[in-house]
């Protein structure tokens, strides 16, 4: 299957001149999170490819081009040295240290984000109740 996004579009997006290297890591990225995407549609029921196929407008094409190119930035930006942190706070005097990582446990596992599902409708909020008047004849 095809990747919903082409290193030109990431190119293009991002706005971060890669290097050669890093383009080639671009290139295998692609494919293997444009599959990603469709698992997490397939798991609750729905196609993206039968999604953008649908839209006669195009633009849902368009968001998922965007979440895609969103994602490998995420996982370009983490470096292969250790941990990205997305802000990290020190002390002296105390002794202390916190950080935030940027893609909690790192990889391509966390690269798709919910936002980004929710973005293209594959996450919602739902609210269930229960009715307690039923059976009650008052």
């Amino acid at each position: 299957m095809t990747a919903f996004a082409t290193l030109e579009d990431v190119l293009e997006l991002s706005g971060k001149a890669y290097t050669a290297a890093e383009q080639e890591r671009i290139s295998a990225l692609l494919p293997l999170l444009s599959d990603a995407l469709r698992v997490e549609a397939y798991k609750v029921g729905k196609s993206i490819d039968e999604m953008i196929a649908e839209d006669e407008t195009g633009v849902y094409a368009s968001v998922v081009k965007l979440v895609i190119v969103d994602a490998v930035n995420r996982v370009m930006r983490q470096t292969l040295n250790g941990e990205p942190m997305s802000q990290e706070s020190q002390s002296a005097g105390g002794f202390s240290w916190s950080g935030t990582y940027a893609i909690p446990g790192g990889g391509m596992a966390n690269a798709l984000m919910r936002n980004d599902l929710k973005r293209l409708g594959l996450r919602r909020q739902t609210i269930s109740g229960i009715d307690f008047a039923i059976g009650w004849d008052e």
